[in-house]
């Protein structure tokens, strides 16, 4: 039973400010604590439900996060960036199931510190519909095969996850009091919660459904700028369908996170030289 884990930073319990998610953030150090322990919770859990073999990708910000000497050396830990693939790093049509790790909600919605991909990104959808990391992410899953068991976060992750993905087990460790603010269970208690559902997520594994991807797939982003929307209309395939929207049409999953990784990357940098000129001002 290959088991594969990708683990974000919003969704944990005990984190809800900027300051936390951000590297050089005076919170970032006990978000980074955090964020450990509830990647070895889903660890261990995923062996009590029957696993052989653990990967875990640190899918949030630079990418790497985890503190590597703490996490359970039962696993495997893909880091860095920019990676092709982002979030979903490593994830393959051999693993059995997947496992989705302080996840939050996508940009507009009203969940903890939600965005999509980038915190420069207005949103992002998919044929017509907003999504959340979650979703795009189980897009390539299902391009591989693989369902997606478990779902960890806020509870409007929560929610969304209960209807897009049948079968899978929710863990909802805190709920949202604003784009900074929670209501959130002790992180003793959240790891608890945490490795039961990946152990139940891992054990029920056999009885998800194989999910399918229907392709072709539109995808919209909102750029930061006009700028930033410009530049990414230069990329092959993709066209600029409003004065900050790129649109693309593409024919498989890979392709999808692969082009949402480089618009990533594009609106980090367009806004960097911003800020640089207005520094300059």
């Amino acid at each position: 039973m290959k088991v594969y884990i990708s683990i974000d930073m919003e969704g944990i319990a005990g984190v809800a400010t900027l300051d936390q998610v951000v590297r050089g953030g005076t919170g970032y150090a006990r978000a980074q604590e955090l964020m450990t322990h509830e990647a070895n919770a889903a660890i261990a859990g995923a062996f009590e439900g029957g696993a052989t073999s653990v990967l875990v990708n640190d899918s949030h910000g630079t990418m790497d996060n985890l503190l590597h000497d703490r996490l359970d050396p039962r696993a495997r830990l893909v880091f860095g960036s920019p990676k092709a693939q982002c979030m979903a790093e490593g994830l393959t049509e051999d693993c059995d199931v997947a496992l989705f790790v302080g996840y939050h909600a996508p940009a507009g919605a009203p969940g903890v510190l939600a965005h999509t991909f980038s915190a420069h990104f207005g949103e992002v959808r998919i044929n017509g519909a907003r999504v959340s990391e979650a979703e795009v992410n189980a897009i390539y899953a299902a391009s591989l095969g693989v369902p997606v068991g478990l779902v960890t976060g806020d509870d409007v992750i929560g929610a969304i996850a209960s209807d897009v993905f049948s079968g899978a087990t929710i863990v909802t460790v805190k709920r949202a009091h604003g784009f900074s603010a929670t209501d959130t269970v002790a992180p003793s208690v959240a790891r608890e919660l945490v490795r039961e559902g990946a152990a139940r997520a891992v054990a029920d594994a056999a009885s998800l459904r194989r999910p399918v991807t229907e392709l072709p797939l539109t995808l919209e982003v909102d750029m930061p700028s006009p700028v930033a929307a410009e530049l990414g209309a230069c990329i092959p395939g993709c066209h600029r369908t409003a004065d900050r929207t790129i649109t693309a049409e593409l024919d498989n999953a890979a392709d999808l996170l692969g082009l949402i990784t480089v618009l990533y990357e594009l609106a980090q940098g367009s806004e960097n030289a911003r800020q640089v000129l207005t520094n300059r001002r």
